[in-house]
């Protein structure tokens, strides 16, 4: 007889979020990532948010951590995975890829005033190619699932975040209908000379923008570049076929100047037609 894992109970990943709540400086634990918003696969990680205020006690973890595990593994100091995913661990617990990642709770608030004033960075991050949009930290306390929280401080901030700034909507539409033109008029240059490396960073970030508007128009929360064009296609406001489209410019790019320019030309139409309906 096979039985199921522990870890798919609420109780097991409840008692691993309260022992972990029992670490210095560990305020509260979140379930994020597609387990939290149930659009997980059988096979799918369990990401948990370590919400922090220094000092962490990184010791305490690692042991917790190689009692889970039943034995050593690596668990990072803050700031040891990049500027902005912090640090963490990556685990295995009963069968199952468990991230630990941390949050440095002082910042996420910092960045949800930010939000709220229509304001927003994008930070060089290992591992994520268009960058890390800061309102992403805002975005993860909306749509996580809070496991342990003994202050009830995660509690009141996902309350405040499930409700998008107008502020930050208006910044990111506005960016993306001067940006988006701005940075393909740009790649005609390397297209004229065969370019396809500089013209497909181009349409990458074209693309971006585009999914990051269309996402703040509709007032949901996107929070890194897997899947969001496909979200984004599903959105009401967006071009019909948006998903289709965007992502056929990839195929399409080619290597000489004129399968660049033609691609070009595409992208141009597809911008257009969205930042029209960002107006709407």
């Amino acid at each position: 007889m096979i039985r199921p894992s522990r870890l798919r109970s609420v109780e097991r990943l409840t008692e691993i979020a309260d022992r972990l709540a029992g670490v210095g400086g560990v305020v509260g634990v979140c379930l994020g990532g597609s387990r939290a918003r149930g659009t997980h696969d059988p096979d799918s990680d369990f990401d948990l948010g370590l919400y922090y205020r220094p000092p962490l006690d990184t010791a305490a973890l690692r042991l917790l951590a190689a009692e889970l595990t039943g034995g050593p593994v690596e668990v990072t100091e803050p700031g040891g995975w990049g500027p902005w995913v912090d640090g963490g661990a990556w685990l295995t617990i009963d069968g199952h890829r468990v991230d630990w990642i941390y949050r440095d709770l002082d910042r996420v608030h910092r960045v949800w005033q930010q939000c709220r004033a229509g304001r927003f960075e994008i930070g060089t991050q290992p591992g994520h190619p268009l960058g890390v949009y800061s309102h992403s930290y805002a975005g993860e306390v909306a749509l996580g699932r809070v496991l342990t929280d003994p202050g009830g401080e995660l509690r009141t901030l996902r309350e405040q975040t499930r409700h998008y700034p107008e502020p930050l909507r208006e910044a990111l539409i506005d960016n993306a209908r001067w940006e988006a033109p701005f940075i393909l008029s740009g790649a005609r240059k390397g297209a004229a000379r065969g370019d396809a490396f500089f013209v497909a960073g181009c349409l990458f970030r074209a693309v971006g923008l585009l999914v990051h508007a269309l996402h703040a128009h509709a007032r949901r929360w996107v929070l890194n570049e897997k899947g969001a064009v496909r979200a984004a296609g599903q959105l009401a406001i967006a071009p019909v076929d948006f998903a289709e489209r965007a992502h056929n410019l990839f195929s399409a790019l080619g290597t000489t100047p004129r399968t660049l320019i033609t691609t070009l030309d595409t992208a141009d139409r597809l911008t257009t037609e969205t930042c029209e309906r960002l107006t709407e």
